[in-house]
């Protein structure tokens, strides 16, 4: 194993943190790195000379945490950098009586696995390349006031206003609300991510991702629920293109926390 370094990460960070999302091709930019270190917090493994090979976040949300961004370096992979940031993420929550829960991608999901998380609910990631805007002249669009977040709550299972009003600053255009639904968005490092979107029914939920796209050009990033496969075929007529799948994962409870039939787009698998 490459000798390096143990220590949390602070925002002096923030230039080591960046690259690792490049060097791993994530979407993630500053802005994202900055909010959850703000609502958060994290470990890292670094070399002698200070670069950044490893992190590891926990995202405190309630009774629950997210764990997030457990990303290495491409050069330093399968030294076990992954697996000794993933256990002092989960010791840490342990000790503050949180539940760990996490998105993971294939490979990841067989790591978490033999950690001890299991399969809940899953998700899609649909991809739209190019520049151009969704739709041209006059489109469907929704009028309703700001979001507000209070359906959130029944749908991710915890209180995250903090984090949706942040993304809501970041790209406002993309940001509706009714009664029965709210969609929020922000930047990324290569793509615009929309999401997320959560509603009472799936029609309000494909009339809220419409006028959200129609705020945005190409490249956007949507991450879809199964549970949701008219969403996913009308992405699919939009010309989006599937990229990967993602499961939700607990640790130590029966099921993920929330209303899952209410969540239609997750805000990414760094964020839930």
């Amino acid at each position: 194993m490459t000798e390096s370094t143990e220590h949390p990460l602070r925002p002096e960070h923030l230039p080591g943190c960046l690259a690792l999302s490049a060097a791993a091709k994530w979407n993630q930019n500053e802005a994202d790195w900055r909010l959850m270190l703000d609502i958060g917090r994290g470990w890292g493994r670094s070399l002698a000379d200070g670069t950044l090979i490893a992190t590891t976040l926990v995202l405190p949300y309630g009774s629950f945490a997210w764990i997030s961004m457990v990303l290495v370096h491409p050069a330093h992979r399968r030294q076990g950098h992954a697996s000794r940031l993933l256990r002092i993420a989960i010791d840490d929550l342990q000790r503050s009586g949180l539940a760990p829960v996490l998105d993971a991608t294939p490979a990841g999901r067989e790591v978490y696995r033999q950690e001890g998380f299991r399969d809940t609910w899953s998700f899609k990631r649909f991809y739209k390349s190019g520049s151009e805007p969704f739709f041209r002249g006059p489109h469907p669009s929704k009028t309703g006031s700001d979001p507000d977040f209070a359906l959130d709550r029944e749908a991710f299972g915890a209180d995250r206003a903090r984090l949706l009003r942040a993304l809501r600053q970041r790209l406002p255009l993309a940001a509706f609300g009714e009664p029965n639904g709210f969609v929020v968005g922000r930047d990324g490092r290569e793509a615009w991510q929309i999401g997320p979107l959560v509603a009472r029914d799936e029609k309000t939920a494909i009339e809220l991702l419409e006028s959200a796209l129609a705020a945005v050009p190409a490249p956007v990033y949507v991450d879809v629920v199964d549970h949701a496969p008219r969403l996913q075929h009308w992405l699919q007529a939009q010309r989006f293109a599937f990229q990967r799948p993602f499961t939700r994962m607990v640790h130590g409870a029966e099921r993920a926390p929330g209303n899952e039939k209410l969540v239609y787009l997750v805000a990414g698998p760094e964020l839930g």
